[in-house]
């Protein structure tokens, strides 16, 4: 007997409908899409196309993306400086690939951040939840004017700590 494939019940999804997503909620730079937009940083715009293995578009995938603020801070608790945080930036997001795998997110770029006793370089984490999938995929885009620096973090062989690719090794795509 050949084992089946998976279901909705072995895997993460998205089972999600469409209206489970709001306007603006591809938009890190606001607090709620009738929100202004914070005034702090350099707009960026982050645009892609998830495809699986052969190339077909991976349509109705979820992805989430979080980051610092221009500043490098997060409005959570567990930084140090979440008070002095642009109080105008969620900087998280949620948007849903279309037909041709495409997505796309408005933000700022953001800037770097201590972890431990070693500076981030400006990225922005990302999560993809797809058809098929046994488990969230967690990566992180770094920006072209900052490779080099993640690059060379010294200690380490990878880029950030705790970002694995799709097969689980560090590294991930580069933005």
């Amino acid at each position: 007997m050949s084992p089946r494939p998976p279901t909705s019940a072995h895997t993460i999804g998205p089972f999600f409908p469409q209206t489970f997503f709001r306007a603006g909620d591809n938009d890190l730079a606001r607090m709620t899409a009738e929100a202004a937009p914070t005034t702090r940083g350099e707009r960026i715009l982050l645009r892609g196309r998830l495809r699986r293995e052969g190339g077909v578009p991976c349509v109705n995938a979820i992805l989430e993306a979080w980051q610092a603020d221009a500043a490098g801070r997060f409005r959570h608790p567990a930084d140090p400086e979440a008070a002095l945080a642009d109080p105008d930036f969620l900087g998280w997001g949620r948007a849903w690939t279309d037909a041709n795998g495409r997505y796309e997110f408005r933000s700022v770029l953001p800037g770097g951040f201590a972890e431990g006793n070693q500076r981030r370089a400006p990225h922005i984490d990302l999560w993809i939840m797809a058809s098929g999938l046994m488990r969230q995929l967690r990566d992180y885009g770094l920006l072209r004017r900052f490779r080099r620096r993640e690059r060379r973090r010294p200690g380490t062989g990878a880029g950030p700590a705790g970002a694995p690719d799709a097969a689980g090794r560090g590294g991930g795509w580069r933005g």
